[in-house]
């Protein structure tokens, strides 16, 4: 499995706009059942807050794509 980077602007991302910004997701209402649903993981464990602040270096996986934040 290959892992994409994904430049942010600021020291932080919040987890439904980094799944908008890697194109993950098609729109913002597709981020919380997606992630209600246990299918997003971060750093390699789930994650279900769909709010959670991610840095530089976070993993997000989302069936079988994964993003790196830089």
């Amino acid at each position: 499995m290959t892992t994409r980077d994904v430049p942010i602007r600021d020291e932080s991302i919040r987890l439904g706009q980094l799944l908008k910004l890697a194109d993950l997701v098609d729109a913002g209402a597709d981020v919380k059942p997606l992630v209600a649903a246990g299918e997003v993981s971060v750093n390699g464990e789930p994650e279900t807050r769909r709010g959670r602040q991610l840095v530089k270096g976070d993993v997000v996986t989302v069936a079988g794509e994964s993003v790196r934040v830089s």
